[in-house]
Protein backbone atom coordinates (compact mmCIF):
# COMPACT_ATOMS: atom_id res chain seq x y z
CA UNK A 1 0.00 0.00 0.00
CA UNK A 2 2.87 2.38 0.76
CA UNK A 3 4.29 2.46 -2.91
CA UNK A 4 1.13 3.11 -4.64
CA UNK A 5 0.07 5.58 -2.44
CA UNK A 6 3.18 7.77 -1.42
CA UNK A 7 2.40 10.85 -2.33
CA UNK A 8 -1.07 10.39 -3.74
CA UNK A 9 -4.49 11.75 -1.91
CA UNK A 10 -6.60 9.52 0.15
CA UNK A 11 -9.53 9.61 -3.07
CA UNK A 12 -6.62 8.83 -5.53
CA UNK A 13 -8.18 5.49 -7.19
CA UNK A 14 -5.09 3.40 -6.66
CA UNK A 15 -4.90 4.31 -3.17
CA UNK A 16 -9.05 3.88 -2.46
CA UNK A 17 -8.07 0.76 -4.50
CA UNK A 18 -5.81 -0.61 -1.57
CA UNK A 19 -7.75 0.42 0.98
CA UNK A 20 -11.35 -1.01 -0.31
CA UNK A 21 -10.91 -4.82 0.93
CA UNK A 22 -10.18 -2.49 4.49
CA UNK A 23 -13.57 -0.61 4.24
CA UNK A 24 -15.51 -4.00 3.23
CA UNK A 25 -14.55 -4.98 6.51
CA UNK A 26 -15.69 -2.05 7.91
CA UNK A 27 -18.93 -2.51 6.47
CA UNK A 28 -19.27 -5.71 7.74
CA UNK A 29 -18.53 -4.62 11.54
CA UNK A 30 -21.32 -1.83 10.94
CA UNK A 31 -23.93 -4.18 9.68
CA UNK A 32 -22.98 -6.43 12.50
CA UNK A 33 -23.19 -4.11 14.90
CA UNK A 34 -26.77 -2.89 13.95
CA UNK A 35 -27.70 -6.89 13.60
CA UNK A 36 -26.14 -7.68 16.94
CA UNK A 37 -28.09 -5.10 18.95
CA UNK A 38 -31.28 -5.45 17.34
CA UNK A 39 -31.56 -8.80 17.87
CA UNK A 40 -31.04 -8.28 21.27
CA UNK A 41 -33.82 -5.73 21.86
CA UNK A 42 -31.68 -2.18 21.71
CA UNK A 43 -33.32 0.98 19.99
CA UNK A 44 -30.63 2.70 17.87
CA UNK A 45 -30.77 6.06 18.82
CA UNK A 46 -28.47 9.52 17.50
CA UNK A 47 -27.82 12.59 19.88
CA UNK A 48 -27.19 15.57 18.74
CA UNK A 49 -22.88 16.42 18.80
CA UNK A 50 -23.49 19.58 19.53
CA UNK A 51 -23.54 20.22 23.16
CA UNK A 52 -23.22 22.62 26.03
CA UNK A 53 -21.06 20.49 27.56
CA UNK A 54 -18.69 18.41 25.81
CA UNK A 55 -17.63 15.51 28.45
CA UNK A 56 -15.59 16.12 31.60
CA UNK A 57 -13.07 13.98 31.21
CA UNK A 58 -9.95 16.76 32.32
CA UNK A 59 -7.27 15.60 29.87
CA UNK A 60 -9.55 15.73 26.59
CA UNK A 61 -9.89 18.45 24.63
CA UNK A 62 -12.69 19.37 22.67
CA UNK A 63 -13.59 21.30 19.76
CA UNK A 64 -14.91 24.82 20.67
CA UNK A 65 -18.19 26.16 18.17
CA UNK A 66 -20.65 28.64 18.89
CA UNK A 67 -24.49 29.11 17.74
CA UNK A 68 -25.73 32.11 16.33
CA UNK A 69 -29.75 32.41 16.81
CA UNK A 70 -31.86 33.64 13.74
CA UNK A 71 -33.78 36.10 16.28
CA UNK A 72 -30.29 38.65 16.44
CA UNK A 73 -29.89 37.05 20.15
CA UNK A 74 -26.16 36.73 21.01
CA UNK A 75 -24.19 33.52 19.89
CA UNK A 76 -24.21 30.91 22.19
CA UNK A 77 -21.29 28.72 23.22
CA UNK A 78 -21.13 25.34 22.33
CA UNK A 79 -18.85 21.97 21.93
CA UNK A 80 -18.83 19.05 19.85
CA UNK A 81 -19.02 16.34 22.21
CA UNK A 82 -16.24 13.86 22.98
CA UNK A 83 -18.89 11.48 23.44
CA UNK A 84 -22.42 10.85 23.71
CA UNK A 85 -22.61 9.47 27.07
CA UNK A 86 -24.50 12.47 29.15
CA UNK A 87 -26.90 12.51 26.17
CA UNK A 88 -27.68 9.14 26.04
CA UNK A 89 -27.87 8.80 30.00
CA UNK A 90 -30.68 11.52 29.49
CA UNK A 91 -32.66 9.48 27.45
CA UNK A 92 -32.29 6.36 30.09
CA UNK A 93 -33.79 8.66 32.66
CA UNK A 94 -36.28 9.61 30.27
CA UNK A 95 -37.68 5.67 30.49
CA UNK A 96 -35.65 3.83 27.40
CA UNK A 97 -33.93 0.70 29.12
CA UNK A 98 -31.81 -0.44 25.71
CA UNK A 99 -29.91 1.62 23.61
CA UNK A 100 -27.23 2.16 21.26
CA UNK A 101 -25.70 4.81 19.26
CA UNK A 102 -22.68 4.59 16.87
CA UNK A 103 -21.56 8.19 17.05
CA UNK A 104 -19.20 10.53 15.30
CA UNK A 105 -17.58 12.28 18.28
CA UNK A 106 -14.58 14.81 18.37
CA UNK A 107 -11.38 15.29 20.15
CA UNK A 108 -8.96 18.08 19.73
CA UNK A 109 -4.93 17.70 20.34
CA UNK A 110 -5.11 14.16 18.98
CA UNK A 111 -3.88 11.94 15.73
CA UNK A 112 -1.85 8.92 15.44
CA UNK A 113 -1.57 5.60 14.22
CA UNK A 114 -4.56 5.01 16.78
CA UNK A 115 -6.31 8.55 17.09
CA UNK A 116 -7.82 10.70 14.75
CA UNK A 117 -9.36 14.61 15.64
CA UNK A 118 -13.01 12.85 14.61
CA UNK A 119 -14.02 9.17 15.19
CA UNK A 120 -16.86 6.65 15.84
CA UNK A 121 -17.67 5.73 19.05
CA UNK A 122 -19.70 2.88 19.67
CA UNK A 123 -22.09 3.33 22.79
CA UNK A 124 -24.67 0.96 24.42
CA UNK A 125 -26.84 1.31 27.81
CA UNK A 126 -28.56 -1.25 29.40
CA UNK A 127 -31.10 -1.10 32.52
CA UNK A 128 -30.94 -3.69 34.97
CA UNK A 129 -27.48 -4.87 33.94
CA UNK A 130 -24.66 -5.32 36.16
CA UNK A 131 -20.79 -4.69 34.52
CA UNK A 132 -20.32 -8.39 34.56
CA UNK A 133 -23.26 -8.24 32.60
CA UNK A 134 -21.39 -5.96 29.97
CA UNK A 135 -18.51 -7.85 29.83
CA UNK A 136 -20.52 -10.88 28.82
CA UNK A 137 -22.50 -8.87 25.82
CA UNK A 138 -18.93 -7.29 24.96
CA UNK A 139 -17.43 -10.94 24.61
CA UNK A 140 -20.57 -12.06 22.21
CA UNK A 141 -20.37 -8.23 20.53
CA UNK A 142 -16.99 -8.52 19.34
CA UNK A 143 -16.68 -12.36 18.87
CA UNK A 144 -19.91 -11.96 16.63
CA UNK A 145 -18.04 -9.33 14.50
CA UNK A 146 -14.68 -10.80 14.41
CA UNK A 147 -17.19 -13.54 12.56
CA UNK A 148 -18.93 -11.06 10.52
CA UNK A 149 -15.61 -9.86 9.04
CA UNK A 150 -14.59 -13.44 8.23
CA UNK A 151 -13.64 -15.02 11.48
CA UNK A 152 -9.72 -14.80 11.24
CA UNK A 153 -8.14 -13.74 14.57
CA UNK A 154 -8.01 -9.81 15.20
CA UNK A 155 -4.17 -8.79 14.39
CA UNK A 156 -2.21 -5.12 15.75
CA UNK A 157 1.75 -4.82 15.44
CA UNK A 158 2.44 -8.55 14.92
CA UNK A 159 -0.33 -10.04 17.88
CA UNK A 160 -3.00 -11.98 17.35
CA UNK A 161 -5.86 -12.37 20.05
CA UNK A 162 -9.14 -14.59 19.15
CA UNK A 163 -12.30 -13.50 20.05
CA UNK A 164 -14.25 -16.63 20.00
CA UNK A 165 -11.63 -18.04 22.53
CA UNK A 166 -12.68 -17.62 26.15
CA UNK A 167 -11.47 -14.05 27.48
CA UNK A 168 -9.35 -13.09 29.99
CA UNK A 169 -10.60 -11.85 33.08
CA UNK A 170 -8.09 -10.08 35.82
CA UNK A 171 -8.62 -7.32 38.26
CA UNK A 172 -6.19 -3.74 38.06
CA UNK A 173 -4.79 -5.60 40.90
CA UNK A 174 -4.54 -8.50 39.93
CA UNK A 175 -2.68 -7.40 36.51
CA UNK A 176 0.00 -5.34 38.66
CA UNK A 177 0.78 -7.68 40.98
CA UNK A 178 1.80 -10.20 37.85
CA UNK A 179 3.45 -7.82 35.23
CA UNK A 180 4.82 -5.04 37.97
CA UNK A 181 4.88 -7.35 41.28
CA UNK A 182 3.33 -4.60 42.98
CA UNK A 183 0.62 -4.85 45.76
CA UNK A 184 -2.19 -1.89 44.32
CA UNK A 185 -4.48 -2.59 47.18
CA UNK A 186 -1.51 -1.66 50.03
CA UNK A 187 -0.73 1.46 48.17
CA UNK A 188 -5.01 2.56 48.80
CA UNK A 189 -6.42 3.86 51.91
CA UNK A 190 -8.66 2.50 54.64
CA UNK A 191 -10.81 4.88 53.54
CA UNK A 192 -12.41 5.81 49.78
CA UNK A 193 -10.48 8.99 48.26
CA UNK A 194 -10.46 10.32 45.34
CA UNK A 195 -6.86 11.53 45.75
CA UNK A 196 -4.83 9.02 47.54
CA UNK A 197 -1.48 9.79 48.91
CA UNK A 198 1.03 9.24 45.79
CA UNK A 199 3.74 8.34 48.56
CA UNK A 200 3.03 4.21 48.63
CA UNK A 201 2.48 3.85 44.79
CA UNK A 202 5.61 6.12 44.44
CA UNK A 203 8.11 3.94 46.41
CA UNK A 204 6.78 0.85 44.20
CA UNK A 205 7.11 2.83 41.07
CA UNK A 206 10.60 3.91 41.95
CA UNK A 207 11.32 0.04 43.23
CA UNK A 208 10.91 -0.68 39.26
CA UNK A 209 13.26 2.23 38.18
CA UNK A 210 10.46 4.93 36.95
CA UNK A 211 11.03 8.68 37.22
CA UNK A 212 8.33 9.86 39.84
CA UNK A 213 8.11 13.84 40.35
CA UNK A 214 7.36 15.73 43.53
CA UNK A 215 4.25 17.19 42.25
CA UNK A 216 2.62 13.48 40.51
CA UNK A 217 -0.55 12.69 41.74
CA UNK A 218 -1.55 9.19 42.21
CA UNK A 219 -3.08 8.56 39.10
CA UNK A 220 0.08 9.77 37.19
CA UNK A 221 2.37 7.24 39.12
CA UNK A 222 -0.27 4.49 38.36
CA UNK A 223 -0.63 5.34 34.84
CA UNK A 224 2.93 5.58 34.35
CA UNK A 225 3.36 2.30 35.87
CA UNK A 226 0.39 0.71 33.88
CA UNK A 227 1.48 1.94 30.71
CA UNK A 228 5.17 0.64 31.24
CA UNK A 229 4.73 -2.76 32.44
CA UNK A 230 1.05 -4.14 32.23
CA UNK A 231 -0.70 -2.28 29.30
CA UNK A 232 1.08 -4.07 26.32
CA UNK A 233 0.78 -7.41 27.72
CA UNK A 234 -2.92 -7.22 28.03
CA UNK A 235 -5.16 -9.09 25.12
CA UNK A 236 -2.43 -10.76 23.34
CA UNK A 237 -3.82 -14.64 22.31
CA UNK A 238 -7.42 -13.69 23.50
CA UNK A 239 -9.01 -10.44 24.86
CA UNK A 240 -8.36 -9.67 28.05
CA UNK A 241 -11.22 -7.93 30.49
CA UNK A 242 -9.15 -5.28 32.92
CA UNK A 243 -11.45 -4.51 35.67
CA UNK A 244 -11.75 -2.77 39.26
CA UNK A 245 -10.28 0.38 39.29
CA UNK A 246 -9.58 2.77 41.89
CA UNK A 247 -12.07 4.48 42.88
CA UNK A 248 -9.96 7.90 42.13
CA UNK A 249 -10.46 7.00 38.80
CA UNK A 250 -14.11 5.97 38.87
CA UNK A 251 -14.75 8.64 36.29
CA UNK A 252 -18.68 8.07 35.88
CA UNK A 253 -18.75 4.64 37.43
CA UNK A 254 -20.00 3.80 41.30
CA UNK A 255 -18.06 2.47 43.74
CA UNK A 256 -17.89 -1.26 44.35
CA UNK A 257 -20.66 -2.52 47.28
CA UNK A 258 -18.26 -4.82 48.83
CA UNK A 259 -14.76 -2.35 48.32
CA UNK A 260 -15.62 1.13 48.01
CA UNK A 261 -12.04 1.72 47.67
CA UNK A 262 -12.48 0.10 43.85
CA UNK A 263 -15.05 1.35 40.98
CA UNK A 264 -17.26 -1.09 38.88
CA UNK A 265 -15.22 0.40 35.96
CA UNK A 266 -13.43 -2.28 33.08
CA UNK A 267 -11.72 -1.80 30.08
CA UNK A 268 -11.36 -4.18 27.41
CA UNK A 269 -7.68 -4.46 25.40
CA UNK A 270 -7.04 -6.73 22.53
CA UNK A 271 -3.10 -6.86 21.41
CA UNK A 272 -2.10 -4.45 23.96
CA UNK A 273 -4.34 -2.06 22.43
CA UNK A 274 -7.40 -0.30 24.55
CA UNK A 275 -10.75 -0.84 22.99
CA UNK A 276 -13.96 0.20 25.21
CA UNK A 277 -14.16 1.34 28.57
CA UNK A 278 -17.51 0.31 30.51
CA UNK A 279 -18.94 1.25 34.04
CA UNK A 280 -21.67 0.12 36.30
CA UNK A 281 -22.77 3.43 36.07
CA UNK A 282 -23.32 5.94 39.23
CA UNK A 283 -26.74 7.49 40.02
CA UNK A 284 -26.21 9.54 42.64
CA UNK A 285 -26.33 13.24 41.53
CA UNK A 286 -23.88 14.64 44.20
CA UNK A 287 -21.24 12.83 44.47
CA UNK A 288 -21.23 13.04 40.46
CA UNK A 289 -21.04 16.93 40.68
CA UNK A 290 -18.42 16.64 43.17
CA UNK A 291 -16.22 14.31 40.77
CA UNK A 292 -16.87 17.16 37.84
CA UNK A 293 -16.06 19.75 39.94
CA UNK A 294 -12.84 18.16 41.10
CA UNK A 295 -11.92 17.47 37.35
CA UNK A 296 -12.82 20.50 36.26
CA UNK A 297 -10.38 22.06 38.99
CA UNK A 298 -7.52 19.62 37.38
CA UNK A 299 -8.29 20.52 34.21
CA UNK A 300 -8.13 24.33 35.35
CA UNK A 301 -4.37 23.62 37.16
CA UNK A 302 -3.19 21.40 34.10
CA UNK A 303 -4.06 23.27 30.94
CA UNK A 304 -5.83 26.80 31.89
CA UNK A 305 -9.74 25.99 31.05
CA UNK A 306 -12.81 24.28 32.10
CA UNK A 307 -15.82 23.13 30.47
CA UNK A 308 -19.40 23.57 31.49
CA UNK A 309 -21.10 21.04 33.71
CA UNK A 310 -23.98 19.56 32.41
CA UNK A 311 -26.73 20.82 34.76
CA UNK A 312 -29.27 18.83 32.88
CA UNK A 313 -27.70 15.85 33.46
CA UNK A 314 -26.63 16.21 36.56
CA UNK A 315 -31.08 16.82 36.60
CA UNK A 316 -31.53 13.42 34.75
CA UNK A 317 -29.51 12.11 37.59
CA UNK A 318 -31.49 13.24 40.15
CA UNK A 319 -35.05 12.63 38.51
CA UNK A 320 -34.06 8.93 38.79
CA UNK A 321 -31.41 7.43 36.34
CA UNK A 322 -31.85 3.72 36.45
CA UNK A 323 -29.82 1.52 37.96
CA UNK A 324 -27.80 0.43 34.61
CA UNK A 325 -24.33 -0.34 33.02
CA UNK A 326 -22.66 1.61 30.09
CA UNK A 327 -19.93 1.01 27.89
CA UNK A 328 -18.25 3.31 24.91
CA UNK A 329 -16.17 0.95 22.02
CA UNK A 330 -13.80 2.73 19.55
CA UNK A 331 -15.49 1.28 16.74
CA UNK A 332 -13.02 2.53 13.95
CA UNK A 333 -10.14 0.05 16.40
CA UNK A 334 -12.42 -2.85 16.39
CA UNK A 335 -12.29 -2.44 12.73
CA UNK A 336 -8.49 -2.01 12.44
CA UNK A 337 -8.31 -5.34 14.62
CA UNK A 338 -10.80 -6.94 12.30
CA UNK A 339 -8.60 -5.96 9.55
CA UNK A 340 -5.43 -6.39 10.63
CA UNK A 341 -4.78 -2.60 9.33
CA UNK A 342 -1.76 -0.51 11.04
CA UNK A 343 -3.49 2.93 11.05
CA UNK A 344 -6.78 4.26 12.30
CA UNK A 345 -7.03 5.73 8.88
CA UNK A 346 -6.94 2.81 6.75
CA UNK A 347 -10.23 1.79 7.65
CA UNK A 348 -11.72 5.31 7.45
CA UNK A 349 -13.50 6.49 4.34
CA UNK A 350 -12.17 9.79 4.25
CA UNK A 351 -9.48 11.54 6.89
CA UNK A 352 -9.92 14.40 8.41
CA UNK A 353 -7.43 16.49 5.74
CA UNK A 354 -4.90 19.26 7.03
CA UNK A 355 -2.08 16.94 8.58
Amino acid sequence: MESRSQGRPWWHPDVLADRRPLLAVRACVMAETRAFFSGRGYLEVETPALQHSPGLEPHLKAFATAWTPPDGRPSVPLYLHTSPEFAMKKLMAGGLERIFQMARVYRDGERSATHHPEFTMLEWYRAGATYTDLMDETEAYVAACQQAAGGEPLRWRGHASDAARPWTRVSVAEALAEYAGMDLMACLPDEPSAAPDPAPLAAQARRLGLAVGDADRFDDVFFRLFLRHVEPRLGIGAPCILYDYPVSMAALSRPKADDPRLAERFEVYVCGLELANAFGELTDAAEQRARFEADMDLKAALYGERYPIDEEFLAALDHGLPECSGIALGLDRLVMLCAGARRIEDVLWAPVEGG
